[in-house]
C-alpha cells in the first residue's frame, strides 16, 4: 500500500485511510538496537484507539528520557502493546536484519488482539500474517509507529541497564551497547561477555585477540 507523507510530524493520516476502509486494528510496529555490539535487538507492537490517543508520540530519538518514560506509561495504559525481543545468540546466527524482523514478528503476535494491518518502519517487510505497510522514517510519519518506538527503545534501555549490573565493568548502562569509545576499550580490557553479538566486527576481534 504506497503512502506519500502530508507533514513532517507523526499524524493518524495513514491510520484514518485505513479506518475508512473498514480496516479497525491497526498497529504501528518499531525496533530499537540494530546498531549495538551487545544487547537483544527489541520490537514493538502498537495498536493507538480510536479515542484517546496519548498527546505527544513522536520519534523516540527527538524525545527526552523522562518524557519517553512518561509516554511509556501513557501507552502502556491506554493503547494495545506487543514486545517482541531476538536474543544476540540469534543476531549472530540470524544476521541483524533478519533478527529485527523476526522480533517485529514475535511483538505483534503479542499484541492482545489480532491486528488486520500493520504500519511497519523501514523498507523491509516483516513475516506477519496480515497485511502491511512499510515506511521508511516511518516514526516520524505515523503515532502508531512512533508510539512502537518509544515502547521499543524504553523496553531496551531498561534490558541494557539490567544488564550492566550482570556484567559490571562494560558501561552498558550509559552506552546500551553502542560502539562507543568507552566501550571499545572495555572490550579490549575484559574480553566480551555473553551478551556481546559475536558475528560484529569489534566483538569478533576482541575475541581473536584473546
Amino acid at each position: 500500500m504506497p503512502f506519500s507523507p502530508l507533514s513532517q510530524l507523526p499524524h493518524l493520516d495513514i491510520e484514518r485511510q485505513l479506518q475508512k476502509s473498514g480496516i479497525s486494528h491497526i498497529c504501528g510496529v518499531d525496533e530499537a538496537g540494530r546498531g549495538p555490539l551487545a544487547g537483544p535487538v527489541v520490537a514493538a507492537a502498537v495498536i493507538l484507539p480510536h479515542t484517546k490517543v496519548p498527546s505527544g508520540l513522536n520519534d523516540s530519538k527527538r524525545l527526552s528520557a523522562p518524557a519517553r518514560e512518561h509516554l511509556l506509561n501513557e501507552i502502556m495504559t491506554h493503547c494495545a502493546v506487543g514486545i517482541g525481543i531476538a536474543e544476540p545468540e540469534e543476531i549472530d546466527r540470524m544476521n541483524i536484519l533478519a533478527a529485527s524482523l523476526t522480533a517485529m514478528s514475535r511483538a505483534v503476535q503479542a499484541l492482545p488482539m489480532a491486528a488486520e494491518h500493520a504500519l511497519v518502519d523501514g523498507n523491509q517487510a516483516a513475516p506477519l500474517r496480515c497485511p502491511q505497510t512499510t515506511l521508511i522514517k516511518g516514526d516520524t510519519l505515523s503515532q502508531s509507529i512512533a508510539a512502537a518506538s518509544i515502547i521499543a527503545k524504553v523496553t531496551r534501555d531498561r534490558l541494557m541497564a539490567q544488564a550492566d549490573t550482570r556484567f559490571p565493568g562494560y558501561g552498558f548502562a550509559a552506552h546500551k551497547g553502542y560502539a562507543t569509545k568507552a566501550h571499545r576499550q572495555a572490550l579490549i580490557d575484559k574480553g566480551p561477555c555473553p551478551i556481546h553479538r559475536r558475528s560484529f566486527a569489534p566483538v569478533k576481534a576482541a575475541y581473536l585477540a584473546r
